[in-house]
């Protein structure tokens, strides 16, 4: 195997120790073998998928961090396209939350999705794929126009 370097705030080193103890990984190395496999099996269902789809995607930053704000709103605008609806949020006094709701080309939610995971100072990401079927498929089954509102 090769061996590879990566530089982690110490945050987020304890909390992976913690996540290792808790899934009973053996080592750190194991822990990081399964998340990258996991993306990129994420990455690969993305090249399968052709069609249009919705996303939810939920990020979680420090809220000291008024940086990441300010990029996330020029990702959303540079990616007006597929974000939907944006709901950005504060928690208490410690998360800025913001919630996107994106519809369109797979690969388009893909590129905003791995642009938003590499935002620096955005802690967490969680995602939801939801397939549509195409406006032809929906019209042939008798789905007509689709709703509004």
């Amino acid at each position: 195997m090769t061996v590879i370097s990566i530089t982690l705030p110490d945050d987020l080193v304890k909390k992976f120790d913690a996540f290792v103890v808790e899934r009973g990984y053996y080592s750190r190395s194991e822990a990081f073998r399964d998340a990258a496999r996991s993306l990129m099996s994420q990455a690969e269902v993305g090249k399968l998928e052709t069609q249009d789809e919705a996303a939810v995607i939920l990020t979680a930053a420090d809220i000291r961090r008024r940086d990441i704000d300010v990029r996330l709103v020029e990702l959303r605008n540079e990616f007006e396209d597929v974000v939907v609806e944006n709901l950005h949020r504060y928690i208490e006094k410690e998360y800025c939350v913001d919630v996107f709701l994106l519809q369109g080309a797979h690969t388009k939610i893909l590129d905003f999705l791995g642009r938003v995971r590499g935002t620096r100072g955005v802690q967490q990401v969680e995602t939801i794929f939801l397939p549509l079927k195409s406006r032809a498929d929906r019209t042939a089954e008798g789905g007509g126009e689709e709703p509004t509102g």
